[in-house]
């Protein structure tokens, strides 16, 4: 009794040969350019970006809970003077200068700027992602004035407390002159560093914007900086009202 048999080839599967195979798995969809390096989606990067600010921040709070300590506890300890060989309370209040109320005000008016400026480019980033993922041409372009505004302010407080401290040592107050003015330099001096850095990082987006960088890279910077911006502005209106209550 004769039999038959059939025989089939099945064809090897094909993964990305130049235009034959198919084509390899992506990242989450529509992120204006970022989809073709392989990188996440806007949402998703955003969240590890906002992770990363408050791994940041945390140092910096602790940093400052430090100060606050030294401060509260060294305004009640005595310290021995070498020519009566007493205990003696060395802790003279110092009197702030007014300029710290303008610079204040001037700080808090930053803070508005800055939730614009992140509002502004988080818009156009989510326009993007949505038009990207519907195979709708992106333009990178976007203009935030508001960024500009921020940076201007910026840099003008910073100019009012410099201000601020040559008025402390016109009327006589230096860092090393009494513990309360030195803690005086020693608050308001280390903001300042850290409010440096948010600067910076404002004008490194702002330099994004000039390279034509895509609009989701650049409101992740915006975002990120704009909370930071916004940490560093209830600091100091926290620290201004622990030197001017807590004396």
């Amino acid at each position: 009794m004769a039999s038959f048999s059939t025989t089939a080839t099945l064809d090897e599967p094909q993964v990305s040969r130049g235009n034959d195979g198919g084509a390899p798995p992506t990242f989450g969809g529509g992120d204006d350019g970022d989809r073709s390096r392989g990188l996440p989606d806007y949402p998703t990067r955003l969240r590890r970006a906002r992770l990363g600010l408050l791994v940041a921040l945390t140092p910096v709070l602790m940093l400052f809970v430090s100060f606050t300590s030294a401060y509260v506890v060294r305004q009640g300890l005595p310290t021995l003077d070498p020519r009566t060989n007493q205990l003696v309370r060395d802790w003279i209040p110092v009197k702030l200068p007014a300029l710290l109320i303008v610079n204040t005000a001037i700080l808090l008016l930053s803070s508005v700027g800055m939730e614009l400026a992140r509002r502004q480019t988080k818009l156009a980033a989510v326009a993007a992602t949505t038009k990207s993922a519907k195979g709708v041409a992106v333009s990178g372009e976007g203009k935030t004035p508001w960024l500009g505004m921020t940076i201007a302010l910026g840099l003008l407080f910073l100019l009012g407390q410099w201000m601020a401290w040559k008025q402390l040592a016109a009327s006589g107050f230096y860092v090393a002159t009494t513990p309360s003015s030195s803690f005086v330099y020693l608050l308001t001096g280390a903001h300042a560093v850290h409010l440096m850095g948010g600067v910076l990082a404002l004008l490194v987006a702002g330099l994004f914007a000039l390279l034509h960088r895509s609009v989701t890279t650049r409101s992740i910077v915006v975002d990120v900086t704009g909370w930071y911006w916004h940490f560093m502005a209830a600091l100091w209106v926290y620290i201004f009202a622990l030197l001017e209550l807590a004396k």
